[in-house]
């Protein structure tokens, strides 16, 4: 019998079952892909188009070419609402939708708030089509002397984002800006003492002045305020303040993480309604909660798939397992980053190099799709 499958977002955890699209439509079901773009874009390489490694093209994916060329449906616009009783969806504008089958990968969201007043040159770092009107702006206010640069938050977000703006400011040769990080009590407290200390090194060296000490209390376009009643002025500012799951789960009455992520099983699966799953950053994994890392995401992705088609047809679910400890690379700009897993930490060119190739070789292999 056909049933709908609908999946909300076309991210990193559903680039497995976006692939095999044709597959689900062959047995019959009909699929339906509901996102706010026609891209999604990979946001591990979104400091490096901010600093014009890459173009935009270089780290997006068609996701409704993908979808339509399988014989899926696109909508584009956002869901507002998850009715779980009447598997019904509400969209943001207005239109509503059934479900048989329901999986969420609706990403994450950067908390605005922070901003008081005027939000005028003030960016989140994602979506990371944000970063792209952000890189026009900054080129074009320092071609006016306006180079004064604060980036609130202080996790390696805040990190590749500050030393990839100098990347773009000697990319055109303009004079490099004075960037501050406020990051808080500390700076990436939540990393080992040899990450920090490799991280901070660098920055620093390059001129970057990192703030610590006092949260910030409020951000208003070309202000900063800080908590102990310090203030600076930014002619352009990033919000990098950390990620937040959607918040339509927990306004939709789904059982929900403390932070808002729809909870799911070891099935990656909503306990109390089987028809539902999820993966990504919007989740909250019951059985141990997980770093809001891509490397996760990626590793739910044949998982998720399985048990989407396993929903749809009667068969046996299959469990996740997040697996051991994962690659974390961070890009710095100018050919320079930070590399750490276990006991191996290293920094300079050989671990920027090494998160080009992985970052690079995981856009080819889905890119791919848009040409099959």
């Amino acid at each position: 019998m056909a049933k709908q499958l609908v999946l909300i977002g076309g991210g990193h955890a559903h680039m497995v079952t976006l692939a095999n699209i044709k597959t689900l439509v062959a047995k019959g079901h009909q699929v339906t892909v509901i996102g706010p773009s026609e891209h999604h874009y990979y946001s591990g390489m979104g400091p490096g188009m901010l600093g014009e490694t890459y173009t935009p093209t270089d780290i997006r994916f068609a996701t409704r070419q993908v979808v339509e060329k399988q014989g899926g449906t696109f909508i584009r616009d956002a869901v507002s609402r998850i009715d779980p009783e009447s598997k019904t969806l509400t969209l943001a504008t207005g239109a509503t939708l059934s479900y048989d089958v329901l999986s969420c990968n609706a990403g994450s969201q950067v908390p605005q708030n922070q901003i008081g007043g005027s939000s005028v040159d003030i960016f989140s770092v994602k979506p990371i089509e944000k970063l792209q009107e952000a890189q026009g702006r900054l080129l074009e206010l320092a071609r006016t002397g306006r180079n004064a640069i604060g980036i609130v938050g202080g996790g390696p977000s805040s990190a590749e984002i500050a030393g990839n703006i100098l990347q773009l400011m000697k990319r055109h040769r303009l004079d490099l800006p004075t960037v501050r990080i406020f990051s808080g009590p500390a700076f990436m407290k939540r990393f080992p003492a040899k990450v920090v200390h490799l991280v901070r090194k660098n920055l620093q060296n390059r001129g970057i002045k990192i703030v610590e000490g006092s949260y910030v209390r409020q951000v208003t376009s070309g202000r900063i305020e800080l908590e102990d009643g310090q203030s600076y002025s930014s002619d352009l500012i990033f919000l990098a303040v950390g990620v937040k799951p959607s918040p339509i789960f927990a306004e939709s009455g789904l059982a929900v993480g403390p932070e808002g992520g729809l909870l799911v099983n070891r099935f990656l699966q909503a306990p109390n309604h089987p028809e539902i799953f999820g993966g990504g950053d919007c989740i909250y994994f019951q059985e141990s909660p997980l770093d809001k890392v891509g490397v996760y995401a990626v590793r739910e992705n044949p998982v998720l798939y399985h048990n989407l088609l396993a929903s749809l047809e009667g068969g046996d679910l299959q469990p996740f397992s997040p697996g051991g400890d994962y690659l974390l690379i961070f890009n710095l700009g100018e050919g320079e980053g930070v590399l750490h897993k276990g006991w191996l930490t290293f920094g300079g060119s050989p671990a920027y190099m090494i998160k080009d190739y992985i970052d690079r070789k995981f856009m080819r292999r889905f890119q791919a799709m848009e040409q099959e």
